[in-house]
């Protein structure tokens, strides 16, 4: 493998990720070499006060800080910073884009939704292209803190759009009390969402042809929170979310639990990250409505996501320079 040494960050509203891997550029292959990941909440309460919060920001600078020293210790020849949901929304996101600046030396790209889900259909389709046991076209859905990701492909995208639902903004809007999220929610805050839910997806039908898909994949903490309790594991296993199929039965069952759940029941489930106990619910039932929009009958879950795409994009980007010089 002819392979460039990249690193890849994901700034979302709720986590901010980071890949370092040798990726070849040609076929999509990659050693990893590094992956983590840190809940630090960019998005709190900017769908209320449009701005970033002072201790959001700081979160977010201190993971950075650990991330540079990651990547300068295995030395990757290119970073790439990418921004998404809560910092295309802020009013003060040029605070945001300064501090990354000063810590990672790389200015952080704050993309489009449509980007989000080119990245994220990339990474999450390039192994799937020469399978055989799943049909085509993929439909891949981003189930992030802010937003999700609707998009639709062969070998490549044929339409993507992104609509103002995720598990964060879902929670905040509909579930928080003067900050106090309800434990558990009400009935009739359970239908708000649900509401606002099926408005996005009326409206990411009006890009993207979402009952013909034939795959429905996955991606992103709440899918593969779901899928974790799907599987009965007792701690957090990549290896086995990656490409597990989750019956929609399963994960109707799994959104009502959670739903129903208080913070504790939730909390004590083995593979359930801290940052996610309060939002775990909202993602979930964003999760069950698109499976019953499209009538699947399973979701195949993706630990490649929108962080391999920007990985592999990065190396794609790297040779081209190498070839133009």
């Amino acid at each position: 493998m002819s392979a460039t040494r990249v690193a890849g960050i994901d700034c979302g509203t709720n986590s901010i990720r980071l890949l370092v891997a040798d990726c070849d550029p040609a076929t999509g292959e990659f050693v990893e070499l590094d992956r983590r990941m840190t809940i630090v909440r960019l998005g709190q309460g900017v769908d209320k006060t449009g701005r970033l919060a002072p201790e959001a920001l700081e979160r977010t600078f201190a993971a950075c800080r650990e991330y540079a020293a990651v990547i300068k210790e295995l030395g990757a020849e290119r970073i790439r910073f990418v921004a998404t949901s809560a910092s295309r929304d802020a009013e003060n996101r040029d605070d945001f884009v300064r501090g990354v600046l000063d810590i990672l030396g790389v200015e952080p790209e704050v993309i489009t939704g449509e980007q989000e889900a080119e990245f994220s259909f990339t990474g999450a389709t390039k192994e799937l292209t020469g399978r055989t046991d799943m049909e085509r076209p993929f439909l891949v859905v981003d189930i992030g803190g802010g937003s999700t990701e609707f998009v639709v492909g062969t070998d490549h995208v044929r339409a993507a759009r992104s609509v103002d639902v995720g598990c964060v903004r879902m929670t905040e809007r509909h579930l928080a009390v003067d900050g106090t999220v309800t434990d558990p929610p009400t009935e009739e805050q359970i239908a708000a969402i649900r509401s606002d839910i099926e408005s996005a997806l009326d409206l990411a039908a009006e890009t993207v042809p979402l009952t013909e898909a034939r795959t429905l994949v996955g991606l992103a903490g709440s899918v593969t929170t779901v899928a974790a309790i799907a599987l009965g594991l007792t701690e957090y296993d990549s290896a086995a979310i990656h490409h597990s199929r989750i019956p929609y039965a399963k994960v109707r069952e799994i959104s009502e639990r959670m739903l129903t759940a208080t913070h504790a029941e939730r909390a004590a489930i083995p593979v359930m990250h801290p940052g996610r106990v309060d939002v775990i619910g909202a993602g979930a039932l964003v999760l069950l409505a698109i499976m019953e929009r499209i009538g699947a009958e399973e979701v195949v879950v993706s630990e490649h996501d929108i962080l391999d795409g920007i990985a592999i994009k990065t190396a794609e980007d790297v040779e081209a320079d190498k070839q133009r010089t």
